[in-house]
């Protein structure tokens, strides 16, 4: 009898680090074939940007905003992602729970959050809170959908099956149901982060001197554009860092998909 071949593992973390590299050397390439074009102050070729990076690495300025924003993404994700996820989980499997959610999902998730943004700010002012409040709807949304639409597709046989041997519904959503789901929580997790970075930007703009977005802002208002550029690139380096953790996790976490 012919053996099953093992599933898929994926491409391996050099053959990753390679694509990731080229990537990384054609934007560049396109990058100073644009500076070269446009020829204008706005745009400076991407050496003399690394170069800049490089500096304000070396001198700690750029590491202390980076620090800031980390800070407040840690935050969102720390407060809003555990209870999203227990209540999808709870909503995918309780057709109550779910009647009574759905109303509120249909209406409220596929709304802008950083429309919710001035509100934020009349109830809980200008400082972190605020900030940390609406990076924490994005997680929140993103974590709570995935896992109630991954829990309700959960098999029932499989359910059933676990019932049968004595397992209680709380054995179930912690051995079953939640393994089950673990991947679609990964990937809704990546995708909020990414939104969340991108509002983090906007909302760190707003009665802020401290963070990514604050850095960028103030280096075009000071017509330092290689400085400006130097924040942008750290901004994309801080999401492709985000997104890296995520990949470890989910190598870690789901480590049962690999083996055959």
């Amino acid at each position: 009898m012919k053996a099953l071949a093992p599933p898929t593992q994926g491409p391996a973390p050099l053959a990753k680090s390679g694509r990731a590299l080229s990537a990384a050397l054609s934007i560049g390439l396109l990058w100073w074939l644009a500076s070269l074009l446009v020829a204008k102050p706005f745009l400076p070729p991407p050496g003399p940007t690394f170069a800049r990076l490089l500096g304000r690495i070396a001198d700690g300025s750029i590491l202390l905003h980076l620090g800031a924003s980390a800070g407040r993404i840690c935050v969102a994700l720390a407060v809003a992602g555990p209870p999203a996820a227990v209540l999808g989980l709870a909503a995918g499997r309780s057709r109550r729970l779910d009647a009574f959610l759905s109303p509120f999902i249909y209406l409220l998730h596929p709304l802008p959050k950083v429309a919710f943004l001035p509100v934020i700010m009349l109830f809980f002012g200008l400082g972190e809170a605020s900030k940390d409040i609406l990076i924490g709807l994005i997680v929140f949304g993103q974590v709570l959908v995935a896992a109630r639409d991954a829990a309700r597709s959960v098999e029932a046989d499989l359910v059933d099956a676990v019932l049968s041997l004595g397992a209680g519904r709380l054995q179930v959503l912690r051995h079953v149901v939640f393994p089950a789901c673990l991947p679609s929580l990964l990937t809704s997790l990546r995708v909020g982060l990414g939104t969340a970075i991108a509002v983090l930007f906007l909302a760190e703009t707003f009665a802020t001197q401290s963070g990514l977005g604050w850095y960028v802002m103030d280096a075009w208002a000071r017509v330092d554009y290689p400085d400006m550029y130097a924040a942008i690139m750290t901004l994309a380096f801080f999401g492709l860092a985000v997104y890296a953790c995520i990949d470890l996790l989910e190598t870690w976490l789901c480590a049962w998909r690999r083996k055959g």
